[in-house]
C-alpha cells in the first residue's frame, strides 16, 4: 500500500549540457553530455521518495505511446505505483528539451500539446477512490499552475477532496502563468498543510520580495507551513509557532538545477512521513536537493539513501 500520493506531470527530459547562446547559430554543437530520463513534477518527486525507502503512488496522465511506455516501466522500475496513471490515446507523452547554461541554470522547450500540460481533475479524482491508493497519509500536488485542465476552482476541489480523506496536505508550485496573486489563490492555498514554493515563485503571488515578509504574507492566507526555498542559501521555515532559517549543504558543486525544487519537496515529504520535526524535515529536503544539482538532469543521478542521511548530517 502507497504512504503518499503524488499528483502531477510524468514526462521525459532530455537534458543538454553545458549551452552556451552560439547553440542556435553553430551547424553543429558537440555537447558534455545529451541524455534521456524521467521528467515532471510529480514523477520527479516520486522517484526521490522511492529512492528514499517510501512507497509513493503516481496519479498523472501520459500518452499511449513510446514515451509514455517508458515513463510507467521506469517509475514501476524504481519502485512507484503507477495504477493510477491514466493513459490516454490520441495524446503525446510530453517530452522537454532541457538547456542547461555553464552555470548550472536551465531554461525548457516544451510541447504545447504535450501531456505536461493535460492533467484534469476528471484524472483524478477516480484515482483517489481506488482500493490501491487507500493507507496513503501524505498526498502532494506537485505543481500549481502547471496545467490549465486543473483550474484554480478545481484545485480547491481536489484539496477539499484529499483533506476528507484525512490526508496531510502538501503542494509546490511553478510561477503563476497569468499573473495570478494570492487574491486569486488564496482560497485552494488556505487547504494546505505545507507548501514549498521558491523565493521568485512566492514572490510573484504575494508581491514581497523579503523573504520573511512572503512567508507572513502565505501564512495570513492560510498555508499551515511554508518552506520557501532559497537556493544556495537554504530554506526558511515557517509556521504560526515560529520560523527556522535552515542553511544549505555546504560545499555543493552545482552542475544542474533542474529537478531540485522536486527533490526537495520529496525529501521533504519523506522526513514528513517518518514523523521528523519541522526544521528536520527542512534539513533533509537541503540534503536531497543538494545531491540532485550535482548531476544533470532531474532524475539521472545515482544518489542513495545513506547518501542523503549523511548529508543531513552536515547540515547544523
Amino acid at each position: 500500500m502507497p504512504d503518499s500520493i503524488i499528483i502531477g506531470a510524468a514526462i521525459v527530459d532530455i537534458p543538454l549540457s553545458p549551452v552556451t547562446p552560439d547553440i542556435f547559430t553553430a551547424h553543429s554543437t558537440p555537447l558534455q553530455r545529451i541524455a534521456m530520463g524521467l521528467g515532471g513534477d510529480a514523477a520527479n518527486e516520486a522517484l526521490v521518495l522511492a529512492r528514499l525507502g517510501h512507497a509513493p503512488a503516481l496519479v498523472s496522465v501520459v500518452g499511449d505511446d513510446a514515451p509514455g511506455d517508458y515513463v510507467r516501466r521506469t517509475l514501476a522500475r524504481a519502485g512507484v505505483d503507477t495504477c493510477a496513471v491514466t493513459v490516454r490515446p490520441g495524446l503525446d507523452t510530453g517530452i522537454n528539451v532541457v538547456l542547461v547554461r555553464p552555470d548550472g541554470e536551465r531554461g525548457f522547450i516544451t510541447s504545447r500539446s504535450g501531456s505536461l500540460r493535460r492533467l484534469a481533475l476528471s484524472d483524478i479524482l477516480p484515482a483517489l477512490d481506488s482500493p490501491a491508493l487507500q493507507g496513503a497519509r501524505v498526498a502532494c500536488l506537485a505543481s500549481l499552475f502547471v496545467s490549465p485542465e486543473l483550474t484554480l476552482e478545481d484545485t480547491a476541489a481536489l484539496f477539499d477532496a484529499l483533506k476528507a480523506r484525512g490526508l496531510v496536505l502538501c503542494a509546490d508550485t511553478t510561477r503563476p502563468k497569468h499573473g495570478e496573486t494570492l487574491r486569486e489563490v488564496g482560497a485552494a492555498l488556505s487547504r494546505l498543510d505545507y507548501f514549498f514554493p521558491n523565493l521568485e515563485e512566492a514572490a510573484a503571488l504575494t508581491g514581497q520580495r523579503d523573504p520573511d515578509a512572503v512567508a507572513d504574507a502565505l501564512l495570513d492566507c492560510g498555508v499551515g507551513h511554508v518552506a520557501l526555498k532559497l537556493g544556495g542559501r537554504g530554506c526558511l521555515l515557517a509556521s504560526r509557532d515560529g520560523r527556522h532559517l535552515i542553511p544549505a549543504v555546504p560545499g555543493v558543486q552545482c552542475m544542474d538545477t533542474t529537478g531540485a525544487g522536486d527533490t526537495f519537496a520529496g525529501g521533504f515529504i519523506a522526513a514528513l512521513l517518518e514523523g521528523r520535526s519541522f526544521a528536520d524535515c527542512g534539513r533533509y529536503a537541503n540534503a536531497a536537493a543538494s545531491l540532485c544539482v550535482e548531476t544533470v538532469g532531474a532524475t539521472t543521478g545515482s544518489w542513495t539513501r545513506k547518501n542523503a542521511d549523511a548529508r543531513f548530517s552536515a547540515i547544523p
